[in-house]
């Protein structure tokens, strides 16, 4: 008998993937078969992502695309965006249900038959009675590499232009027990590093007596676990303690990405941001005169309302001079229902747009300048299922993309690798085993010697 075939995508965060592969298991076990979206199937099933108007039109399209291919298929709609607009999602073609924050982890209580109706169904409580963790993972047997570990869902903060609490509710974290017993069950599976996810992860335990520290210490005395790394953390979080135990690990990953959004006091305040400039440049150099080796990402929005040309130049001033490695560049997008919103000033699209791409250009030079400095050392490489010119390529624990001449039998395994060259923002290396040889010749734009990249 043929099985029914599910196909799943996944829009946004990495929280929203451990979270598509858990409900994927519930599919599993009831004799569904994973397809690709592209297919004919059965039952569709999209997570979605709300964090901008972008996000919000992508899983529109995404909706009708799979549609296109499976004009029969039951579709099943969930995440941030079907918890935010419910009834905007139901109202287009095709779509079956529409299922909350809250109710996405009980899909087969909410629907007994996969059988279209003539009205589609909405199963969304409010936000305020989302208190389910909803433990989570990524585990769906392709790529046995990288896992992310969901430990913590929700957020108490209330930045004025973030729609997450009142997508996910409040902060709400796993148990320490649970969590470790995971990792353990992660390591078992096969799998090399895990990511810590969450939507404010430094927040985790705060309210079950514990910490994300002690989480960080108990993770690391699990049997058999190589590499940690955390997804995000917010600044004022970060404390001295948590980068000294990472700093001092040979399993938690020497890479932090922290969230900046502004380099202008004004626009953090405005923001509602828990920091200033100050602040955040304190834990960044913190980290950078304890190790010159880490990597250091930095999420930043442009055009925020009110955000003048100073603004901007502030913050375009204060990340060229930031000793980071890369930055991630959004822009603002002004979502229904916060106190952003509201604010006047609003910036021309246009304008919007040039400021993101004049810091973009700063990232990509970054990223470029720090990829550089580790020519002709050695960095340990997780190699994993992305084809490069090479043969593979992974990540440094730092957070360094470096292709290397390996095989489909060195795909999850760690290997010694020298930084020979840097192409774009990524590495090209080599093995020191001698057991593979590049299959094909680095480009001719590989940088042979180290020269600092002018910002």
């Amino acid at each position: 008998m043929t099985k029914p075939k599910v196909a799943f995508h996944t829009l946004g965060c990495k929280l929203n993937y451990t979270e598509s592969s858990e409900i994927g298991k519930q599919f599993l076990q009831r004799g569904f078969a994973f397809s690709e979206i592209d297919a004919n199937n059965d039952v569709i099933v999209l997570n979605t992502c709300s964090v901008t108007e972008r996000a919000d039109k992508e899983a529109r399209q995404w909706i009708r695309r799979a549609l296109r291919h499976s004009p029969n298929a039951f579709v099943i709609v969930t995440g941030c965006y079907a918890q935010l607009q419910p009834e905007e999602i139901a109202s287009i073609d095709g779509v079956d249900v529409v299922l909350g924050s809250q109710e996405k982890f009980h899909i087969f209580q909410y629907i007994d038959s996969f059988q279209k109706k003539t009205t589609p169904q909405i199963f969304v409580a409010p936000i305020s009675e989302a208190h389910d963790f909803g433990p989570a993972f990524s585990s769906d047997g392709r790529e046995r590499t990288r896992a992310f570990l969901k430990v913590q869902d929700g957020c108490d903060y209330s930045c004025s232009f973030c729609t997450i609490p009142i997508a996910r509710g409040k902060s709400r974290s796993q148990s320490l027990e649970t969590t470790v017993r995971q990792a353990h069950q992660l390591v078992a599976m096969g799998y090399r590093e895990i990511v810590l996810s969450g939507v404010n992860v430094g927040d985790y335990g705060k309210k079950n007596n514990t910490s994300f520290l002690q989480l960080l210490r108990a993770l690391e005395s699990v049997d058999g676990m190589e590499r940690i790394r955390i997804s995000s953390i917010e600044p004022n979080l970060l404390t001295n303690d948590i980068i000294d135990c990472i700093l001092s690990s040979d399993t938690l990953c020497n890479h932090f990405h922290i969230p900046m959004q502004s380099g202008s006091d004004t626009i953090l305040q405005n923001m509602r941001r828990r920091y200033r400039t100050k602040d955040y440049r304190n834990v960044v150099e913190y980290i950078r005169a304890n190790d010159s080796t880490a990597g250091i990402g930095v999420d930043v929005i442009v055009g925020f309302p009110g955000e003048t040309e100073k603004h901007f130049e502030d913050t375009f001033t204060f990340l060229v001079d930031l000793p980071c490695s890369y930055l991630h560049v959004f822009t603002y997008s002004e979502r229904p229902n916060t106190l952003a919103a509201t604010f006047g000033e609003v910036i021309e699209p246009r304008v919007r747009f040039q400021r993101n791409n004049m810091l973009r250009i700063v990232g990509t030079k970054k990223r470029r300048a720090f990829a550089s400095a580790f020519l002709g050392t050695m960095v340990d490489v997780l190699i994993e299922h992305t084809p490069s010119a090479q043969g593979f390529s992974g990540y440094s624990k730092n957070y360094i993309r470096v292709d290397v001449p390996a095989t489909e039998n060195d795909i999850n395994t760690i290997q010694r690798v020298r930084i020979d060259g840097v192409c774009d923002e990524h590495c090209i290396g080599s093995r020191t085993d001698g057991t593979v040889q590049p299959a094909i010749r680095a480009p001719s734009t590989v940088v042979k010697t180290f020269t600092p990249v002018p910002l």
